[in-house]
């Protein structure tokens, strides 16, 4: 194996060190490969990185733990997909907390062109299936992927109608990708390989640990387009994640529920306090989206000339154009290869032609007539 990708792997067997730093090490010394031969003195100087992290990387030998993780994965038929890689989510690539590393098995496509996350609670009633399976059938012309989490409830639920309807369809676990949780979906998460598939961002032999899975949650609303909340109680986590999804700048729904059920309160909340549109059919997704009804996406390309542009600018509006339309600053000025200071300058010129437009969280996006 390339020694450099090695190396990024071994990264995160290194303990107390997350995606931000791993990023941030990575960015400072020029390569993952680097980072391991950098000075204990220079690691120290890199923004967030302390005298305990450079001398937990300076003495660690992670190696020899990296290099199983790739044994199990090939024997398993799991990918190991890096944040440098290029088939990595393009979607979970503007969000500045994305997982830099991922384990998927199965015949999943990130790029398809629309992405529904569907979530609610575990204790879902006959209405909350109902809404679910209308939802998933009307979405059918428009081929979307659909996302979950493989929990019991709504999650199984979307699951089970996107395979009955023969829409793609993820499950993101808050274990390790050998251990499917709850166990009694492990025929639904088998059936779901062939179209779609699962994936963790979590090591082999990861339990499935309270902790896990609000950081899973944040996995479901960076991949997706558009939330959809279906029952949901006054806390829980279908609402941390339509919080995470606000947070990204999704289009987050909600079911409205009868005002006298536990599992209403949270989809009723949501659209009370304008944090979710109200969605009664998919014909609101259709409106808010900006989907017809025939699946088609309109005003789906961009209408401009690259050449009227210069080459920096070109640069720029090429990456944005091959990573969904949007990223944010850090990301976006790795791809093109142009320095934050002189890609910020570019980046202000176009928006005064009006051609991208900023969103919160420094992240750019291409504007559609």
């Amino acid at each position: 194996m390339d020694q450099n990708r090695l190396s990024l792997i071994a990264l995160h067997f290194i303990p107390g060190i997350g995606d931000y730093i791993i990023r941030q090490l990575v960015s400072y010394c020029g390569s993952a490969e680097k980072v391991f031969k950098t000075p204990k003195g220079k690691l120290v100087k890199i923004p967030g990185v302390g005298e305990v992290t450079a001398a937990v990387i300076s003495k660690g030998n992670p190696f020899r733990a990296a290099e199983n993780e790739i044994l199990i994965a090939e024997k398993e038929g799991v990918q190991l997909l890096l944040y440098t890689d290029k088939n990595y989510p393009a979607r979970l690539r503007q969000i500045p907390d994305a997982p830099s590393l991922l384990y998927t098995k199965g015949n999943i496509d990130f790029d398809i062109a629309k992405a529904v996350a569907i979530v609610g609670t575990r204790m879902s009633t006959d209405y909350g299936k109902n809404c679910v399976e209308e939802l998933v059938a009307g979405l059918i012309p428009h081929e979307a992927l659909i996302i979950s989490g493989l929990a019991y409830g709504i999650d199984i639920q979307a699951h089970k109608q996107a395979l009955r309807n023969n829409l793609p369809t993820i499950g993101v676990m808050g274990s390790g990708i050998d251990c499917i949780y709850p166990a009694v979906h492990k025929e639904i998460a088998k059936k779901m390989l062939s179209i779609g598939g699962i994936m963790t961002e979590n090591p082999f032999g990861t339990k499935p640990d309270a902790h896990n899975f609000p950081a899973r949650n944040r996995i479901i609303a960076g991949l997706c387009d558009a939330l959809i909340v279906v029952e949901a109680a006054q806390s829980g986590g279908a609402l941390i994640t339509a919080d995470i999804a606000n947070s990204y700048n999704k289009d987050v729904f909600a079911f409205p529920g009868n005002i006298g059920r536990s599992y209403s309160a949270g989809c009723n909340n949501l659209i009370k306090s304008n944090k979710a549109n109200l969605i009664t059919s998919v014909k609101d997704l259709e409106y808010v989206m900006n989907w017809d009804a025939n699946g088609q996406e309109q005003n789906k390309k961009m209408k401009f000339t690259l050449d009227d542009y210069g080459p920096d600018e070109q640069t720029i509006l090429k990456v944005l154009l091959d990573n969904n339309n949007q990223m944010i600053i850090d990301e976006l000025s790795w791809r093109s290869a142009l320095p934050v200071n002189q890609l910020a300058s570019l980046l202000l010129g176009l928006e005064f032609k009006g051609v991208i437009s900023t969103l919160p969280g420094k992240i750019y996006k291409l504007k559609k007539p």
